[in-house]
């Protein structure tokens, strides 16, 4: 199954500054996955191996069984899976049918470390992500 086209992954904040040639390698990672609606495609608790990025369809983002937000095309989560083994910190069911891609951590890895700017790229996104979240609090 192909990758998500460069566009897609450029368009998540974490890819936003990449050059053409890793957006390539990256997406040839990717694996092509469709979620039935009502799918669990993260459980809260398990843990993260993956980072997924929607193409097309709706899923609802759930902490604690409490909605917390909505995702769309275009849209990603999974990014603590690319830096640790931690547990997944949500649960996020497909609302619709949703087709996306998700990113093995075992492939994600070596990419970052033949490229280090990625590695700084993905610590500015999980920095937002604690802002938001002590906002939130």
């Amino acid at each position: 199954m192909p990758g998500p086209n460069t566009q897609l992954i450029r368009g998540v904040p974490l890819f936003a500054d990449a050059d053409d040639a890793f957006l390539q390698r990256l997406a040839d990672e990717f694996i092509e996955r469709t979620y039935a609606p009502g799918e669990t495609i993260t459980e809260e608790g398990e843990a993260g191996r993956t980072f997924i990025v929607i193409e097309s369809g709706d899923v609802t983002v759930k902490v604690h069984g409490q909605e917390v937000g909505k995702l769309g095309a275009g849209d990603a989560f999974g990014e603590m899976a690319l830096i640790d083994k931690s547990a997944r910190t949500a649960t996020v069911t497909a609302d619709n049918e949703v087709h996306g891609y998700q990113l093995p951590v075992w492939s994600f890895r070596p990419l970052v470390e033949s490229h280090p700017e990625m590695a700084w790229a993905l610590l500015e996104a999980l920095a937002q992500r604690v802002r938001v979240a002590e906002a939130r609090t």
